[in-house]
C-alpha cells in the first residue's frame, strides 16, 4: 500500500516537470532497503529462524504507518465513494487463475490436462466479466476509458513487459550468486548491491536532467537498450565467471532500470487528467507487479526445464536429485561430493543463465513499444497546491 501511494502523492503535490528528482529520492531509499532487506534477511536465515523475516516487518510497518500519519499532510474534502468490490474480486480472481495456469502448467499438470484447461476457461470468464463490470461500474477500480490514452497504454504494456523480462529473471541472481559462485545468503544480499547502485544512479541523474530540460522520452528508450544488453551479459555467465564480473553486468542492467522505471510514472502522470492520477499511476505500478508475477512463474519454468535436462545429460544416473531440492537449497548442493557437486553446479549455472537468455527478447520487445509513446510537454503546474483533494 505504501509503495504504490506514493508515487500518485508525489503526483499531485509536485508538477510533471519538479517531479523528477523525486525519484532520486525514492530510489535512494529503494536501493537501502533493497540491499538492507537481503543482507539482514540472509542474517536472520543464517542465525535464528526463517519465520522471523515475516515477522520483523511487524514492528517496520508499524513505524511507517505512524510516520506517515504524523508527517503527511494533505488538504483533503471527503466525499462519499461507490468501492467497485465487484471489479476487484472479479480481477483478483481472474488473476489469480491465470497465474496458477503459468505456475501448474508443465510442472505440476499437463498443458492439456483437465486442470489447467478449467483454470484458463476460469481466467477468461472472470476477466470478461472484470472488463463487463468495469463498463457498468459508477466507479470502476480500473477505469476503461485509461485505455483510450495512448501514453497509459504503451507505458502499462511497457512496465509489464519490463516487469516480466526483468524482475522475473533477476530474482535468480541471488540463487547464481550462492549455488554456483558458493556465497552465503547474507553476503548474496550484499553482493546485489551493483545493481541498486546502477539503479540510484542513473535515476538520480535522469531525473535532474529531466526537471532542468522538460524532456524525458530518450531516457527509457536508452534504459532500455542498456537493460537488454545487460541482460544479454547475465546471460554469458558460467561457472568461471567472477564476482568483479558479475557486479559489472549488474551496474549495466541497473543501469537500465534506472533510466527507464520512474520516468514511465512520470510520463503516464504528465498525460492524464488530475481525477486518473492516482488510478493511473497505481494501474502502471499492478501491470509492472502482474508482468514480474509471471515472468517468475515463465522464467521459473524455464530454468527447471532446462536444469532437468543439463542434469540428464552430465549425470544420467542421478535421478534421485530432485529439482526443487537444489533450487531450494545452495547448501545441499555444497554438501554434495566433487563427482555430484561440480556436474550439479554447471547444470545450474546453465539452467540460470537460461532464463536471463529467454528475458532478453522480451527487453528488446519494450523497447520497440516505448518507441512510439508520445513525448507531450512535461506541465509546470501540480495538481495540489491548497485546495483541497477530495477522498
Amino acid at each position: 500500500m505504501f509503495l504504490k501511494d506514493t508515487p500518485p502523492v508525489i503526483g499531485a503535490l509536485a508538477p510533471p516537470r519538479g517531479r523528477g528528482r523525486y525519484p532520486g529520492y525514492m530510489g535512494s531509499v529503494f536501493a537501502a532497503s533493497s540491499v538492507g532487506g537481503p543482507l539482514i534477511g540472509g542474517f536472520i536465515v543464517d542465525n535464528l529462524d526463517w519465520r522471523w523475516v515475516f515477522f520483523v516487518n511487524l514492528p517496520i510497518g508499524i513505524l511507517a504507518m505512524a510516520a506517515t500519519a504524523r508527517f503527511l499532510r494533505l488538504p483533503v474534502q471527503r466525499r462519499e465513494h461507490k468501492i467497485d468490490y465487484a471489479g476487484a474480486a472479479l480481477l483478483v480472481a481472474g488473476v489469480t487463475a491465470l497465474l496458477l495456469v503459468t505456475v501448474w502448467g508443465g510442472s505440476e499438470y499437463e498443458w492439456g490436462s483437465p486442470q489447467i484447461i478449467a483454470l484458463s476457461v476460469a481466467a477468461a470468464v472472470l476477466l470478461t466479466l472484470f472488463v463487463f463490470q468495469e463498463s457498468r461500474a459508477p466507479e470502476p477500480i480500473l477505469p476503461l476509458r485509461l485505455f483510450r490514452n495512448r501514453t497509459f497504454v504503451i507505458t502499462s504494456t511497457t512496465g509489464f513487459i519490463l516487469g516480466l523480462a526483468m524482475f522475473g529473471s533477476i530474482v535468480f541472481l541471488p540463487l547464481f550468486l550462492q549455488a554456483v559462485i558458493g556465497v552465503t545468503p547474507t553476503h548474496s544480499g550484499l553482493l546485489l548491491v551493483p545493481l541498486m547502485a546502477g539503479i540510484l544512479t542513473s535515476s538520480i541523474i535522469s531525473g535532474r536532467r529531466i526537471s532542468a530540460y522538460g524532456r524525458y522520452k530518450k531516457y527509457p528508450v536508452a534504459g532500455l537498450a542498456i537493460a537488454a544488453v545487460g541482460l544479454f551479459l547475465l546471460s554469458t555467465m558460467d561457472t568461471g565467471t567472477s564476482l568483479v564480473i558479475s557486479s559489472l553486468y549488474m551496474v549495466i542492467l541497473g543501469t537500465g532500470m534506472g533510466l527507464t522505471m520512474q520516468v514511465l510514472v512520470i510520463a503516464v502522470q504528465n498525460a492524464v487528467e488530475v481525477h486518473d492520477l492516482g488510478v493511473a499511476t497505481s494501474s502502471q505500478a499492478f501491470f509492472r507487479s502482474l508482468g514480474g508475477s509471471f515472468g517468475t512463474a515463465l522464467f521459473g519454468a524455464v530454468m527447471g526445464s532446462r536444469l532437468a535436462t543439463a542434469l540428464a545429460g552430465r549425470l544420467p544416473d542421478a535421478g534421485s536429485i530432485g529439482v526443487g531440492d537444489l533450487t531450494g537449497s545452495p547448501e545441499m548442493i555444497r554438501a554434495l561430493p566433487d563427482a555430484l557437486r561440480i556436474p550439479v553446479i554447471e547444470s545450474l549455472a546453465e539452467a540460470v543463465t537460461a532464463s536471463f537468455t529467454v528475458a532478453v527478447p522480451f527487453a528488446v520487445a519494450a523497447l520497440a513499444m516505448i518507441v512510439f509513446m508520445p513525448e507531450l510537454p512535461l506541465r509546470d503546474q501540480a495538481h495540489v497546491s491548497s485546495a483541497p483533494v477530495e477522498l
